[in-house]
């Protein structure tokens, strides 16, 4: 895993297609929360469960002027399904390159049942309405994201 932005410092900027293949950058979210959780894949247990803990959670997430953007290596057709399946109310974004990954630090060598493999280490960041990361989040545990992240943005607001 490369090196994490640390926090305090700006957010790097992006932009990437959404679920709808429209063009979204960070830059429009300025003056907002952004909970911006980048997941290793669509529609696999640990990623449904943390969507829809955020999904669930959402009215809570639009009540302290907060965004929430996921962020994987799936693709904006992978991304339509998985939002429709799920009925999720927020932003995917493919980044199929991987390459805001990168930039934030959470692509890299990961290891399961003994295979070495690249892939998106399950990290979220806080980032603060003028632009830098409030906070970061490491070894997400998915069913408890969303309420950790509100009492935060609470705690913040």
């Amino acid at each position: 895993m490369s090196t994490l932005p640390t926090v305090g410092a700006p957010a790097p900027a992006f932009t990437l297609l959404d679920q709808e293949g429209t063009s979204r950058s960070l830059a429009e979210f300025a003056g907002r929360y952004v909970l911006m959780y980048f997941y290793p894949k669509d529609d696999t247990p640990g990623c449904t469960k943390e969507a829809c803990a955020i999904r669930d959670a959402f009215p809570d997430f639009a009540g302290v002027n907060a965004v929430v953007l996921g962020i994987s290596p799936d693709s904006v057709k992978s991304h339509a399904k998985f939002v429709e399946k799920y009925k999720l109310p927020f932003t995917l974004l493919a980044d199929e390159g991987h390459a805001v990954a990168s930039a934030y630090g959470v692509w890299g060598l990961k290891k399961f049942m003994g295979k070495e493999y690249e892939g998106v280490f399950r990290t979220s960041f806080l980032i603060a309405p003028d632009g830098t990361i409030a906070k970061i989040y490491e070894g997400v545990k998915p069913e408890a994201h969303a309420a950790e992240v509100l009492a935060d943005l609470k705690e913040l607001a």
